[in-house]
């Protein structure tokens, strides 16, 4: 069954359903189109939540950040940020796949039937004017035919009337002639003209409207279809990146599983530690025999009592309780106790060898930046990285002078006497810096030197990390472009290198084998980080 055969006297009802069809397809866009939009609002939400709770920002050397508890949290966060990126892609594939695939073809339809709409008007007026036609060649054979009878009838009076002339007669019939043929004529032409417009009519009735027609229903039932595969992509949008959402939700779970609190109760003892033993027995101090002061014999050891903890303020007593007043913070930790102490010289100094190392890179750089442009002078000017260069060889010598003065507390720290010896500004590409022993001359690894001892001690709690050294490795899931500046582009399937985390941002930095680096989506990745 098809339009043109069942509907061909409709055409007003198939205009009318025709439109309002396309009008639910713009509807039906409009709907994905807040849809998209809530989606858009949620990621966001999502995002600048997970931002707000990212302690990372908040500092790295916070005690907390070595609890398993603090550490799951910030996998729940970011574990959160991935699946606001999942949200965000939602949204961009309903907005490409549906939104804007359907707009176009929407307005492919809208011409189409235009198109058609304008053949069945052509049509109807090609009818009409034969239809005319038709009707002016009926009236004129109409009026020609009583014309001929009148003009016959005259002719027929004047022969019967004995008073006219034969030239009377003659003229008269002569003209009831002209009219009889005149009015054949006629007659001749209105037959071809209704002939005409009956083939004319058979032909619109028959063949183009319900060709039209069926075009029509071509259209529509094409539009249907359309829309039906506009609401299949619907689901199917959200259903493709469930997995990625399970795994989110399985990360979170996970999260939660690897809270060690004996592990977190280490550290706590770990990070709290004062390397004191408890206070001794208060020794009787007999008046009436004159006070014996001791406590001057006391080594820097084990103190004696209470007021050797407190050393600071010994009018006040012990008590274990007792709301202790906030010690003064010094530059070289002496305010903390011995093993707090040598652990945040040893965080400040590695800190500080970290920070040198990126002004060696830096002036390395500026280095052959210059050279480039003392070569090819249309690149830049020379003189306008002067400044940097300088504003980099004062900060690399500031460092310096730091990291000797923490290396020379550390040592003292550790109880020893010998002095740490470095090359200056011999920071390699990894952030490792080149030793040196007590003679200048370079330290082989099978000789110790002071600096290994020191660093030897700690190895348990504090590594020295790599800067440039992965953190893990990732797995593309999806293909990515990497058009954007800072990008870099990967296939589906392809292994990485993690060399940054998410800061929080929905991107991590990553290296490929042949040292190219730079950022991808980090929902895009599948990622294991080294334990």
């Amino acid at each position: 069954m098809d339009w043109g055969t069942e509907l061909w006297d409709q055409y007003d009802i198939i205009e009318k359903h025709t439109q309002s069809g396309l009008e639910l397809v713009e509807k039906y866009v409009k709907f994905v189109k807040e849809r998209t939009e809530i989606e858009q609002n949620y990621a966001k939400q999502l995002r600048n939540l997970s931002k707000k709770y990212n302690l990372k920002r908040s500092g790295k050397d916070e005690p907390d950040s070595r609890f398993s508890s603090y550490q799951s949290f910030l996998d729940v966060v970011n574990e959160m940020n991935d699946y606001a990126g999942q949200r965000e892609l939602i949204a961009e594939n309903l907005m490409m796949n549906i939104c804007i695939d359907l707009t176009k073809y929407l307005q492919e339809l809208k011409q189409e039937r235009k198109m058609y709409l304008i053949e069945a008007k052509r049509a109807q007026q090609s009818l009409e004017s034969t239809y005319k036609q038709l009707d002016s060649s009926k009236k004129r054979f109409e009026r020609e035919w009583r014309e001929a009878e009148r003009t016959a009838q005259y002719a027929e009076k004047t022969d019967q009337d004995l008073n006219a002339t034969k030239a009377d007669v003659e003229k008269a019939k002569q003209q009831a002639h002209m009219r009889s043929h005149l009015a054949e004529e006629c007659k001749n032409d209105y037959a071809a003209q209704l002939q005409k417009y009956n083939k004319e009519q058979s032909q619109f009735y028959f063949n183009e409207m319900p060709l039209i027609f069926n075009k029509l229903q071509d259209l529509d039932e094409r539009r249907v279809r359309k829309l039906a595969q506009g609401y299949i992509l619907f689901s199917d949008t959200e259903r493709h990146v469930m997995p990625i959402i399970g795994k989110c939700l399985e990360g979170i779970t996970k999260a939660g599983t690897n809270v060690n609190d004996r592990n977190d109760t280490m550290v706590v003892i770990e990070q709290n530690k004062s390397g004191f033993e408890r206070p001794g027995d208060v020794e009787f101090e007999d008046y009436s025999q004159g006070i014996n002061r001791t406590s001057s014999e006391s080594s820097l050891g084990t103190p004696k009592g209470p007021m050797d903890i407190l050393g600071r303020n010994r009018s006040k007593n012990f008590w274990l309780f007792s709301k202790k007043s906030k010690p003064t913070v010094t530059e070289d930790f002496t305010h903390l106790p011995p093993e707090q102490r040598r652990k945040r010289l040893q965080q400040k100094l590695e800190e500080i060898c970290r920070e040198l190392q990126k002004e060696v890179d830096q002036s390395e750089a500026l280095g052959k930046m210059k050279d480039v442009y003392e070569k090819n002078p249309q690149m830049g000017d020379p003189a306008s990285l002067a400044s940097q260069i300088s504003q980099t060889s004062q900060n690399m010598e500031r460092l310096t002078g730091e990291r000797v003065k923490y290396e020379a507390w550390l040592a003292e720290a550790l109880g020893r006497g010998e002095t740490l010896h470095y090359k200056s500004h011999t920071f390699n590409n990894n952030g490792a810096h080149d030793v040196l022993g007590p003679d200048g001359a370079h330290s082989d690894e099978s000789i110790p030197d002071p600096s290994q001892a020191i660093y030897a001690e700690f190895d348990d709690d504090f590594e020295d990390e790599e800067l440039t050294a992965p953190i893990g490795n990732c797995t593309a899931m999806y293909s990515f472009p990497g058009a954007s500046e800072g990008t870099i582009s990967m296939q589906e399937g392809e292994v990485l290198a993690v060399v940054e985390e998410d800061k929080g941002d929905g991107w991590t930095r990553v290296r490929r084998n042949d040292g190219d680096e730079g950022y991808i989506p980090t929902s895009y990745v599948s990622i294991d980080l080294k334990k």
